[in-house]
């Protein structure tokens, strides 16, 4: 069985357009404004992602509630850097808590047995 990654670029203009529920013509227009960028085929043909019918879907939720196309493209815009950021926050977290174990590593590293048993001084007793 053959996978398809997300990101993999398989639909045609005319196929998108159905999974997305817009006009051919609609996907040009919204690629010429910078709102989705399929990849392209060595002829020049489009070729969409799943991940680019999501985007799709994503600009008709926002389209439908009265945003225009340049507030659409801003919100894309800002909806990627908080993913980004969020990647970001994720792997320093990872790193932060590796950081920790390894120090947790090295105190057991140091820690030597004691064969001795360890009796505390509490003075002389007064009589």
């Amino acid at each position: 069985m053959v996978t398809i990654r997300s990101d993999q670029a398989v639909y045609v203009i005319s196929v998108a357009a159905e999974l997305s529920g817009m006009h051919p013509q609609t996907l040009r227009i919204y690629e010429r404004r910078g709102l989705v960028d399929p990849a392209r085929t060595t002829g020049g043909n489009r070729r969409y992602s799943d991940a680019d019918i999501a985007l799709l879907q994503r600009i008709t939720d926002l389209t439908s509630e009265g945003m225009n196309l340049a507030g659409v493209k801003r919100v894309l815009e800002l909806e990627a850097e908080v993913a980004r950021l969020e990647q970001d926050l994720a792997e320093t977290r990872e790193a932060g808590s590796e950081a920790v174990a390894e120090v947790h590593r090295q105190y057991r590293r140091d820690l030597v047995p004691v064969r001795q048993s360890v009796t505390v001084y509490r003075g002389q007793k007064r009589r």
